[in-house]
């Protein structure tokens, strides 16, 4: 089994853990061509590329709250994403942004800067992009969904409100 834990973007997070939460995968998925919506279906079907029938996949949730122009290709690259995913069959657990944040630091409103450390501290994972980390917290929810690792408190509680 797999914990998959995917960032929608421009340049889409994607990490792939194993059963011992090592890191298979992490890269930032983008598209060579720019023009929408074909750089959103580019981004979708790299990603399911990528995938197995057996992984338990999370995907980070909309942020309701934004605004501006990057609004709109975020959700529309969101809803691609996942339109492919059950296109092929595969379930996946929308997260909320606040839930990623809580995961990782005990608080739902950090700042993707206020994560770098307690990622770093809780798993020892580094990337330059906030994409990626995310991405890599967003795996270790899924395999915190299947009670894989140990969890503080607050994770606990993340877990909780999914349905975990």
């Amino acid at each position: 089994m797999r914990y998959v834990g995917i960032d929608p973007s421009t340049k889409t997070g994607l990490v792939i853990l194993n059963n011992k939460g090592d890191v298979l995968l992490n890269k930032e998925v983008k598209s060579a061509i720019e023009t929408d919506p074909q750089r959103f279906i580019n981004i979708a079907l790299s990603i399911t590329l990528e995938l197995r029938k057996d992984d338990i996949i999370c995907i980070e949730g909309f942020s309701y709250g934004s605004k501006g122009r990057g609004v709109s290709t975020q959700y529309g690259i969101g809803w691609m994403i996942r339109a492919e995913l059950i296109k092929h069959g595969y379930k996946y657990h929308d997260i909320s942004p606040s839930a990623v944040k809580k995961f990782a630091t005990g608080k739902g409103n950090t700042s993707k800067d206020g994560m770098v450390l307690p990622i770093y501290k809780h798993w020892g994972f580094e990337s330059d992009s906030d994409n990626v980390r995310d991405a890599f917290v967003l795996a270790k929810i899924a395999q915190g969904l299947k009670g894989i690792s140990p969890l503080t408190k607050y994770q606990s509680e993340v877990l909780d409100k999914i349905g975990g």
